[in-house]
């Protein structure tokens, strides 16, 4: 009984890691208006305090799962963690531009580190299906609703004290967290250097990547289809396209090209991108609509997110390994998918001044049943394919195509926004009319990602059955 209480309290610390990594991405968002304020930031340059973080994050989750694998789960968590926290501290001294995008993209790289590894300690710490199903349930819920915990939290704690809080509200919660679990989680050895440094391929991936999180990341300045736009993405395909032919010919590939042979697992990373997209997309762009069209202050956007929150905490944590364990999780990601589309639906075509109660709630408690439904069993579906050896790679995997989808989906839709706000005004719409004209078209177009995601779910990975998934947890049970 003891060792099984200890799991569930690793589970706990781990999550609080990753709570801290996650509501890291969003917390900024509620803040950028007083920090541009006291930076004397300009309106592209306050990007880059999000940006800076994106570009590193999604960058590195790729090696970072690798070298989990190689070096050992537990030391490269607690390394990121450490770097989290000092660059946090760095963060909130911050008092001018360079300190506070430098010390960022310091951030990014921890959070990265960190984040990477957890879900694959997840899988070698819970090797039954319906403990698993648990476990993925409460890491989802901290991986999607951690983004509408962060608006909660970022628009309190600027209110109460100041921008600078927001990152020094780590420190004690991180090293609290970085002791439990030197304490706590199992010392794991590695497979060995030797088994996949490939510093070539290395290299070659984390450029890729993040140089197309930066290409992204521009596009809202530069535009989608501009001349640097499409110069910069065609290096980072010829990148990736060099880095694939490597990782083919190599005897220790970073990322083993045998993980894609699997429908499961290309299908899940599809749909995590979009997901991501819409998800992310919309509480990035929903948080302006609340301040710039409906002119709620910082706590008052964070409590408009709350029903997101609450309802995701809920399924994710209780409801959705029940539902998963009685229906599936092709059944119950489907179905979170469809609910999703009926909210960001039910957002896209509500009325300029939207009335909270009577126009967002109801939507907002929607997303956040979409969220718990779609998110652990997505995590279930992508992980119960991959044998123990390559979690570490997979889980690091399915991080980066979210990071790379949510970037991707926060260019797009705000790029998107702004080229119909600025129709509207030209039209003769008041400034008001026009931003919520721009929003509402976004959030529509979200939510045909998440119609695209629901199609490859019921095409590419409905011929795999529920029974099919436990027989692959069996599987990995055995070889571990």
């Amino acid at each position: 009984m003891g060792m099984k209480n200890s799991r569930w309290l690793s589970l706990l610390v781990l999550c609080i890691g990753f709570l801290l990594i996650v509501v890291d991405m969003t917390i900024v968002n509620v803040a950028l208006p007083s920090i541009q304020r006291d930076l004397g930031f300009t309106q592209s340059g306050l990007a880059w305090v999000i940006n800076a973080y994106l570009i590193a994050f999604g960058g590195l989750l790729l090696l970072a799962g690798r070298l989990g694998d190689l070096i050992g789960r537990k030391r490269v968590f607690l390394a990121g963690l450490g770097l989290f926290i000092g660059a946090s501290l760095l963060c909130g001294l911050s008092f001018a531009q360079p300190m506070l995008i430098v010390a960022r993209f310091i951030q990014g790289v921890g959070g990265a580190v960190s984040s990477a590894v957890i879900l694959a300690m997840v899988v070698t710490m819970f090797p039954e299906p319906n403990e698993r199903a648990k476990a993925f349930g409460i890491f989802s819920f901290v991986a999607s609703a951690g983004a509408a915990v962060g608006l909660v939290a970022g628009g309190l704690i600027t209110q109460a004290v100041t921008w600078h809080w927001i990152f020094f509200v780590n420190l004690p919660i991180g090293i609290v967290t970085a002791v439990l679990a030197a304490r706590l989680l199992e010392n794991d050895r590695g497979l060995g250097l030797a088994r996949g440094a490939d510093v070539v391929g290395a290299v070659m991936v984390t450029a890729a990547l993040m140089l197309g999180v930066y290409t992204i990341v521009q596009t809202s300045d530069y535009g989608l289809l501009s001349t640097r736009t499409l110069v910069l993405g065609a290096v980072t395909i010829a990148l990736l396209a060099l880095f694939t032919l490597r990782q083919a010919r190599v005897a220790n590939p970073i990322l083993p090209l045998h993980l894609f042979r699997s429908r499961m697992v290309v299908g899940s990373n599809v749909i995590q991108a979009l997901m991501s997209t819409a998800f992310l997309g919309f509480f990035f762009l929903g948080s302006l609509d609340l301040q710039r069209v409906l002119g709620y202050g910082p706590m008052a956007i964070g409590l408009g997110f709350l029903p997101v929150a609450v309802v995701m905490g809920l399924f994710s944590l209780r409801f959705s390994a029940l539902l998963i364990a009685r229906y599936g999780a092709y059944a119950v990601l489907a179905a979170g998918q469809a609910v999703g589309i009926v909210a960001l639906g039910a957002l896209a075509f509500g009325p300029t001044s939207a009335v909270y109660a009577v126009h967002l709630l109801v939507p907002l408690a929607l997303l956040g049943l979409a969220g718990g439904l779609s998110f652990p069993a997505l995590t279930m579906i992508a992980m119960a394919d991959v044998a123990p050896s390559d979690a570490g790679l997979a889980s690091g995997v399915l991080n980066t195509t979210g990071q790379v989808g949510a970037a991707f989906g926060l260019a797009v839709l705000a790029t998107v926004a702004g080229a119909r706000t600025a129709q509207l005004a030209r039209d003769g719409f008041d400034v008001t009319a026009a931003l919520a004209g721009g929003y509402h078209l976004a959030w529509l177009l979200a939510a045909c990602f998440v119609i695209v995601t629901l199609t490859v779910a019921l095409t590419v990975l409905r011929t795999q059955s529920s029974a099919q998934v436990e027989a692959s947890f069996d599987e990995c049970e055995e070889v571990a």
